[in-house]
């Protein structure tokens, strides 16, 4: 089948999630110009350049009660700064239930349970089960095309990494198995692992 976008697609569910898979889990973590705490899992995720080191995330949609869109985006745009912390497979159910729409005076880490640590390079509480965790440094929100969708740029300035997931010097996904969002209610982990070597690998 073909569709245009502006036309619908005539299927119970969008199929455009379900297409763009699998996509990484940015989970993440802000702390308001108030204090309240915040932990809100996107989908729209990646990592975007290495040296500086920089990243991405995608907001899409409104809550009633922030004039920002969500809450993770306008703590983010008070205080300048946010963590991305990496979903391992045990931690599943605490990121799904961080995604619940709490009042913006809630904590979502209380609410789900976890434990909170605090980030060494800014003003930031992480995950503390989390299997890595990246630092950030706001360097842009951009207004995207559509209601409430807005991108958020920033370079990366601290990095932690559980040390039981380094092997012989190398970040091993498997220790953990990361968790990933396909469409639908769908989610996919990383159990088993292969590689190539690039055609200009010397």
């Amino acid at each position: 089948m073909f569709y245009e976008p502006k036309d619908g697609h005539g299927l119970p569910h969008t199929p455009f999630n379900a297409i763009v898979t699998p996509r990484p889990i940015g989970w993440v973590s802000t702390r308001g110009a108030n204090g309240v705490d915040n932990l809100a899992p996107y989908s729209f995720f990646n990592a975007v350049a290495y040296t500086p080191p920089q990243v991405m995330f995608a907001s899409t949609g409104t809550k009633p009660d922030q004039s920002d869109g969500k809450d993770t985006v306008s703590n983010i745009r008070d205080t300048g700064v946010f963590a991305l912390n990496v979903v391992s497979y045990a931690l599943k159910d605490a990121m799904n239930a961080s995604s619940q729409a709490l009042p913006a005076d809630q904590d979502e880490f209380t609410h789900a349970g976890l434990e909170k640590g605090e980030c060494r390079t800014i003003d930031c509480p992480y995950v503390a089960a989390a299997p890595a965790v990246l630092e950030c440094k706001l360097t842009q929100i951009i207004e995207l095309p559509g209601e409430s969708n807005r991108m958020v740029l920033g370079e990366v300035t601290g990095v932690y990494m559980d040390d039981a997931c380094l092997v012989d010097g190398v970040f091993d996904v498997t220790k953990f198995n990361p968790l990933s969002r396909l469409g639908y209610r769908d989610y996919a982990t990383v159990r088993e692992l292969f590689s190539l070597a690039r055609p200009d690998d010397k």
